[in-house]
């Protein structure tokens, strides 16, 4: 019996050792993250973290400031009839909305909107056709297989009878449809009468009404999404007209709203037109019949270029707000979660910024997209206007790696001083990217948010670990937060703190793969540093209060010794080695006075 359980002590014994062996190997290179508070300070626009399609219950949940209203089928909402046309994305059906009401979707979704605390983004059309509907709001659909025949797919289970507008004889597109099947033609005076209807029933934006309007929605593949309303790849010249059109129409009725577009779906979207997008499709890419003919510019930046040299509404400028799609084109957006895609998606949101990283997918070049936008706008626009991505999404809503993806795009935006961002569409609540998007906005259930002062912190490697930091005017706190890229083992982290005057301790939220949000133990602040572990796959978010920077010995109290170290500072008897409490780059008696007064019992200033 002694030598069995000898056996079995040096078994369990042996695995154990196994197990430390295991975990010692699982656990990466250590990283040290710097956070310098003073270092390349500006606001973050906390219109960043917009969502479309958020309710009365996710809004509120999430704490976010915008909510879109957009997409294929908002590009023909009939507003008078309250119904759109689902367009490529549903068998080209025309249905109408339950209720009968003009302007209902519309309005309820600013009523929803304005009563979470959040402003609302309208989608306006502008392709020129809107949904009709049948006796009673029936279903109409464009490319009906009893007038145009069989086809490779169609609605089987609620109107079989709209195809998909593929011939099923040839496996080639219907040409020549009638677009007056299933949508009548609608101006840019039928959509004025909409923002009239908007303005009358919530006032002017600013008086508290719709502040954005966005005009339409991904113009350049009209003629794939909206194929049956509009066959031919929209020019360069269509769309200009188009918008300054529309934006005069919408200011002549509400001088001032904030016009938003051209709201282009990708890469090439951004530097080929419609046209030429249609064209390169069928010729080979070869020739780019539009853009030769405007001097071979780039799309937008023609576009900027031009809507730069027109006024609307007596002098106003037609584009308030310059905004583009975009989606990572290398199969991150979906539900794959091989480890080759989990290793792509935290690499590929460096094409928000890196002006280095060569997208991998077939775009192969660098994107640089907030700089190349932000360039573009100061170049060939005006210089400041707003910039905003109303469209993006990485994927893996479902998987811890989507939300540490979320959480390192939201940081990547602050960081970078994009003005405006809607995530397509608002994720789940049981997801762990909805919580991603807490962790900014609402991480303690009490609309707690990530600093709105955005403040440099460095790390080794962002593929890995990424880190962002901001110091929030609130309470004066500064928040990191850190999100641990690794998909397996866990990682010591030490942050580094300069330029910032910590109390003692950090509080500590953190987001895992367990899918919840959980407040950890505080940790301690010991010589301007954080010690941590991050487990893989995490977000963790260190919120460190301000210390008292009077405090210049450190012990806690503001008494007679750090009157004393302030005054030899001030006189260059020792050196300045605690913080400048007005900021100006030297200790003086200003900083001698300050000290004293808190030592006196008064406030203890820290700012200029």
């Amino acid at each position: 019996m002694q030598v069995k359980h000898a056996f079995h002590f040096r078994l369990i014994h042996g695995l154990l050792l196994l197990a430390v062996a295991g975990t010692l190997a699982a656990q990466n290179p250590a990283v040290t993250i710097s956070v310098d508070a003073s270092a390349n300070r500006h606001p973050i626009s906390p219109n960043i973290y917009g969502v479309a399609y958020g309710d009365a219950t996710t809004l509120p949940q999430l704490n976010v400031p915008l909510n879109r209203l957009g997409g294929n089928n908002t590009s023909r909402y009939n507003w008078q009839l309250n119904a759109d046309n689902r367009a490529a994305d549903w068998y080209f059906e025309s249905i109408g909305y339950s209720s009968a009401v003009a302007g209902e979707v519309g309005d309820t979704f600013i009523a929803n909107t304005k009563a979470s605390g959040a402003q609302s983004m309208m989608t306006i059309p502008m392709i020129g056709w809107v949904a009709k509907l049948g006796p009673s709001r029936a279903k109409l659909a464009s490319f009906s297989q009893a007038k145009y025949g069989a086809q490779t797919g169609n609605d089987w289970q609620w109107f079989a009878d709209a195809g998909n507008g593929i011939l099923a004889s040839t496996g080639k597109a219907i040409t020549g449809n009638d677009p007056n099947d299933a949508d009548v033609p609608a101006d840019s005076t039928f959509q004025q009468a909409w923002v009239q209807h908007i303005v009358g029933r919530w006032g002017a934006a600013n008086a508290g009404g719709l502040r954005y309007y966005i005009l339409d929605n991904e113009h350049s593949i009209w003629h794939s999404t909206h194929a049956d309303v509009h066959p031919t790849g929209a020019t360069m010249d269509e769309i200009k007209a188009k918008m300054l059109d529309y934006a005069a129409k919408i200011k002549t009725v509400d001088p001032t709203a904030l016009v938003v577009g051209p709201e282009e779906w990708g890469w090439s979207g951004y530097l080929l037109s419609g046209y030429d997008q249609q064209y390169g499709s069928l010729h080979g890419w070869s020739v780019m019949p539009d853009r030769n003919n405007h001097g071979g510019m780039d799309y937008l930046p023609w576009l900027l270029s031009q809507l730069k040299q027109s006024t609307v509404a007596g002098g106003l400028h037609p584009l308030d707000v310059f905004t583009v799609h975009y989606y990572p084109q290398g199969g991150e957006f979906g539900t794959d979660t091989s480890t080759a895609t989990q290793l792509l998606r935290n690499r590929s949101t460096r094409s928000l910024w890196d002006p280095n990283y060569v997208d991998q997918s077939w775009i192969g070049t660098q994107v640089e997209l907030i700089p190349r936008l932000r360039n573009w706008v100061n170049t060939y626009y005006f210089p400041g206007t707003p910039i905003g991505i109303t469209e993006y999404n990485w994927g893996a809503e479902g998987h811890i790696n989507g939300a540490t993806t979320q959480a390192d795009i939201l940081g990547i935006f602050g960081r970078e001083g994009l003005d405006l961002a809607t995530r397509w569409t608002t994720p789940d609540p049981s997801t762990p990217t909805f919580k991603a998007i807490q962790m900014y906005r609402n991480y303690d259930g009490a609309k707690s948010a990530f600093g709105d002062t955005s403040v440099t912190a460095t790390v080794p490697n962002p593929d890995n670990v990424s880190a962002f930091a901001a110091v929030r005017a609130s309470d004066g706190a500064l928040t990191i937060m850190v999100v641990n890229k690794y998909l397996t083992g866990s990682t010591p982290a030490s942050l580094s703190l300069s330029q910032f005057t910590a109390g003692p301790a950090a509080h500590v939220w953190q987001l895992t793969a367990s899918n919840a949000i959980q407040q950890l133990a505080d940790v301690p602040v010991s010589n301007a540093a954080i010690t941590a572990q991050l487990p893989q796959q995490s977000i963790t978010l260190f919120v460190i209060p301000a210390g008292n920077a009077c405090n210049l010995n450190g012990d806690g109290a503001v008494n007679v010794v750090d009157v004393q170290l302030a005054i030899n500072q001030a006189l260059g008897t020792a050196p300045c080695t605690t913080a400048d409490l007005q900021h100006n780059a030297q200790c003086n008696v200003i900083d001698v006075q300050r000290v004293v007064n808190a030592a006196l019992g008064g406030n203890c200033v820290t700012g200029p």
